[in-house]
């Protein structure tokens, strides 16, 4: 029997041999052997040779720092048989990353760096399997450290009192977190005596994030180049739409619901407003004037959901919409005439069409003696500091259907402020319509925005159901502005500039210019029939007057796109001399001395 087995062991083996598949398995067997030990390799030095003094050294800036702490708490975890193994995978996992890393950076699109509250993070615009990505690389804390920043954390905590003014102004706010710096930094000192400035600065930094911030969102809601960030729930990253890039996926996630709860408690606080079950949906400003909508769960079916839309630090102005083609010159120069003599703009277009930010680039325009009054949900606009400008803002009811201040409240209210100007962020309903067309028929200068995608469509919006505005009131609008915005090539047009021409209880539009798609460009269609005449009647200027003015102002349109005088502040002291001191400023340009309006 045992020569039986034998010989059939060798039988066996014959054919395990001579089979091609087995032979390859074996190949991978001791390939797995080497690979075990270059891990091992790895683990103990790095690249160049240098030996690592801690696993957190060699991760310091790890792609995936949720993947590293997770296989750190298996290592540390007493209950797990498996140490060894759970070893293995550490280190492969580290490979790993070193060579994605290696192999994605010939994948990088952009990359630039960002610096909040003394901490500075790298960001990553990156091509990979799922499309393009937003990679924020910031250091790793190990353990020892976060028990550390907890320990300080607690103590300043017992030392440090805030009020609930002090979080609600941005001024208070920065004077608070200069406190904390310093007692941060002192404590710092004092638990880790020969602590690097540098270290002291970036940790202190991360408390002050914790403590008095959203974490790691405050990163995103530094980074100039991002639009909205939208924190869907636990188990998803956060994603960001990007100026450049459009929606990507980030590597930032939040760990727990509960976190995302606690950042809309933050929100909500500094507003004076509670979100809960409830009352689980919130909208509400941030101190840096941001709008953060908040829905909590069951209302979001798959968790607590939070989206900021960031509010422009430095907005697009004419300029910036001349230069990258949005507007003609030639229209501008029309505008600004119209809305230095106070005639009355609509501004149309859909949804993300560029109506509000078209509308804020005209606001320059305004002359500098005047009072301006914004009505608006959300607060947009921005205008220039040598402005007499009152921005208002609507408020919601609170959870017992008390507080709320409407868009009519502010609008009938803005007409016993005297208001030179009214600026309307969005024709809504009927009754704000009536209110706005009477402000027009009283003497007041009116802006606003209305959903139409046509100056036709604009008409016949303003003057059916929910808006009903007679068409014998429509005279009284000057212009319209009609935006575009191509959704296949992401640009943004002026796609119509009309006049409205009443007639027998109808009202037709007269384009003055169009878009051609097919030239990329804004051209000439009719000549105005009405909107010179107004002019005329309420200046008393001729049309050989109106266009020597209309010259003058495309020269000096001319003079700040070859200075790239574009920001709101150069272009806000250029406004300003024109209306106040003309002489001064055609010297300025004359001599094109730059330096007065830097």
């Amino acid at each position: 029997m045992k020569n039986k087995k034998k010989q059939m062991k060798k039988n066996l083996k014959k054919n395990l041999e001579k089979n091609p598949k087995i032979e390859e398995q074996n190949k991978k067997r001791s390939g797995n052997k080497k690979e075990s030990l270059e891990i091992k390799k790895l683990a103990e030095k790095d690249d160049k040779g240098n030996k690592f003094q801690t696993f957190t050294d060699k991760v310091k800036f790890s792609k995936s720092p949720i993947e590293n702490s997770n296989t750190l708490n298996k290592k540390s975890n007493p209950n797990n048989k498996n140490k060894y193994v759970n070893k293995i995978i550490f280190k492969n996992k580290n490979k790993i990353t070193n060579k994605t890393l290696i192999n994605e950076d010939k994948q990088v699109i952009d990359k630039y760096e960002l610096e909040v509250d003394d901490v500075n993070v790298i960001v990553k615009i990156e091509l990979s399997e799922i499309g393009k990505t937003y990679n924020l690389l910031l250091p790793q804390v190990g353990f020892g450290t976060s028990a550390l920043l907890e320990q300080l954390r607690k103590e300043l905590i017992s030392t440090t009192t805030i009020g609930a003014v002090e979080i609600a102004e941005l001024k208070l706010i920065n004077k608070i977190k200069k406190e904390f710096s310093q007692k941060a930094s002192e404590l710092l000192s004092e638990k880790v005596p020969d602590i690097s400035q540098d270290s002291k600065k970036f940790l202190t930094g991360m408390l002050l994030q914790d403590m008095l911030g959203l974490g790691q969102i405050e990163f995103l809601i530094a980074d100039p180049y991002l639009e909205e960030l939208v924190i869907a729930n636990s188990k998803e990253p956060v994603r960001v739409y990007h100026k450049k890039y459009g929606w990507l996926q980030t590597n930032v996630m939040i760990k727990r619901e509960e976190d995302i709860l606690n950042y809309s408690n933050i929100i909500a606080r500094r507003v004076g407003r509670q979100v809960n079950i409830l009352s689980p949906l919130l909208d509400a400003h941030m101190v840096t004037g941001d709008r953060a909508n908040a829905v909590l769960y069951p209302i979001s079916t798959k968790g607590n959901t939070i989206t900021i839309r960031k509010f422009s630090r430095d907005p697009w102005t004419i300029v910036d919409l001349i230069i990258n083609n949005t507007v003609s010159i030639d229209i501008v120069t029309l505008l600004w005439l119209a809305v230095e003599f106070e005639m009355n703009i609509l501004i149309s277009g859909g949804t993300a069409s560029g109506k509000t930010v078209f509308l804020n680039s005209l606001m320059p325009f305004i002359p500098p003696n005047q009072r301006v009054i914004s009505i608006e949900d959300t607060r947009e606009l921005m205008l220039p500091e040598f402005l007499y400008w009152c921005p208002l803002a609507t408020r919601t009811a609170n959870p017992e259907g008390k507080g709320e201040v409407s868009m009519l409240d502010l609008l009938v209210n803005s007409l016993r402020m005297r208001p030179d100007r009214i600026v309307l962020g969005e024709m809504r309903r009927q009754k704000e319509a009536e209110v706005l067309f009477e402000a027009m028929h009283t003497g007041h200068s009116v802006y606003a925005t209305v959903h139409a995608d046509t100056a036709s469509e604009t008409i016949s919006r303003l003057t059916h159901p929910p808006l009903s505005v007679p068409p014998s009131m429509l005279k009284i609008v000057n212009l319209n502005v009609v935006m575009f915005r191509d959704r296949r090539k992401g640009s943004r047009r002026v796609f119509q500039v009309a006049e409205f021409i009443a007639g027998n209880d109808k009202v037709s539009p007269n384009i003055l210019f169009r878009f051609s798609p097919e030239r990329d460009k804004i051209i000439g269609h009719n000549e105005s029939l009405v909107f010179l005449e107004e002019l005329g009647r309420h200046t008393a200027m001729s049309r050989f007057e109106i266009e020597k003015d209309m010259q003058y102002k495309k020269s000096i349109l001319q003079w700040l796109i070859k200075n790239k005088l574009r920001s709101f502040e150069q272009l806000g002291r250029v406004m300003n001399l024109y209306y106040t001191n003309p002489d001064e400023l055609s010297r300025i340009i004359k001599k094109n001395d730059v330096s007065k309006i830097l």
